[in-house]
């Protein structure tokens, strides 16, 4: 049984025992995706071969990034989904059959078996983590870390800096603020999407100035922020925005490449840094960065996370959006800017 994304809501209404229901691909887009680019399937789950463990999945992780791995072109170290199979990336679930003794059922897991309902794997692609860790389970899904080894090890945070943040109100943006302010950043100002983002920024998120950056160009803007430069950018965006850093950066500054929503957003991306005489005259240092080579940061930033949050130090933004058949849709609704902070995806009841 199977339909389009954009009647997927038809598939809960009749189900199947021993089923679950995934994602696949049904066709390249030229540009953004639509509805219809996507299948929601109805497949069988199958028993746990020796070594192997049966998960259930709880929440789903979305990515801007996952743009790329769907159009085919992604410059990331992650293979692009393939046209007629089941789309993948990161989630939380709990074990419901074990045929390992690594792990047991009922125990928690994150692994990279995203968009659909049921996983089946080997053992060893499953991490458990602790249930009682976070509020929510769904926070193991957090891009916190990302923030915190984009900041400190791709930008080399000191106290003092003046940090600049774009993309600002979104998963990883929401962090690198908050976490450069509680480093000892003397100044941190964001950019996003709207009026209602900027206020959630410098109200809720403790920003010390925010713009949107349609409200004309962004060089403008950041200079208005930023009268004396700054000292980090920590760049989710690319275009624009980091063309504008580089000219309002100090000598010496630092810029941490995280993202590239400008050429996720559309076909004919305003992409480039642009003259590059101005890094060479100021001895800016850019450098891209991926969690997988940081991992060893886990544990050192997962004690000081929840102690941020035991504190009420920090503020974990999360939207939740209900059921798997949705989650096409959510994915676009989270690249045209319609969320804030994570974007997670509950299955099941």
């Amino acid at each position: 049984m199977k339909s389009s994304a954009k009647n997927a809501s038809l598939l809960t209404v009749s189900r199947l025992p021993g089923t679950g229901l995934e994602v696949r691909l049904a066709a390249r887009p030229v540009g953004l995706p639509t509805p219809d680019h996507f299948d929601i399937v109805e497949a069988d789950v199958q028993a746990p071969a020796p070594g192997q463990v049966q998960v259930r999945n709880l929440f789903m992780s979305l990515d801007p990034g996952m743009l790329m791995l769907i159009a085919g072109r992604s410059a990331l170290p992650m293979p692009p989904y393939e046209v007629g199979e089941v789309m993948y990336g990161d989630a939380l679930g709990e074990v419901v059959a074990s045929a390992d003794p690594s792990l047991s059922e009922g125990e928690l897991v994150v692994h990279r078996f995203g968009w659909r309902e049921y996983a089946v794997a080997e053992a060893s692609a499953f991490r458990r983590v602790d249930r009682a860790a976070y509020p929510s389970p769904s926070m193991h899904l957090g891009f916190g870390l990302v923030a915190y080894v984009g900041l400190m090890d791709a930008a080399g945070l000191r106290p003092g800096d003046t940090v600049f943040v774009s993309s600002a109100a979104g998963a990883t943006g929401s962090m690198a603020g908050q976490i450069a302010r509680l480093k000892g950043a003397r100044r941190v100002i964001g950019s996003a999407g709207s009026a209602a983002k900027v206020a959630h920024l410098t109200d809720k998120l403790g920003f010390d100035a925010a713009f949107d950056y349609h409200d004309g160009p962004v060089l403008d803007r950041l200079r208005e922020a930023a009268p004396d430069g700054i000292d980090v950018y920590f760049d989710n965006v690319g275009g624009e925005q980091l063309r504008a850093a580089i000219e309002v950066m100090k000598v010496h500054g630092r810029i941490a490449v995280c993202g590239a929503l400008n050429r996720q957003r559309t076909a004919r991306p305003d992409e480039g840094p642009g003259d590059l005489l101005s890094v060479l005259g100021k001895r800016l240092t850019i450098r891209g960065f991926t969690l997988w080579d940081h991992l060893d940061r886990a544990a050192e930033f997962g004690e000081q996370f929840r102690g941020w949050l035991r504190e009420g130090a920090i503020v974990y933004d999360e939207t939740v959006i209900g059921g798997l058949e949705r989650a096409p849709e959510a994915l676009l609704d989270l690249v045209r800017g319609r969320h804030t902070g994570k974007t997670v995806v509950r299955l099941g009841s």
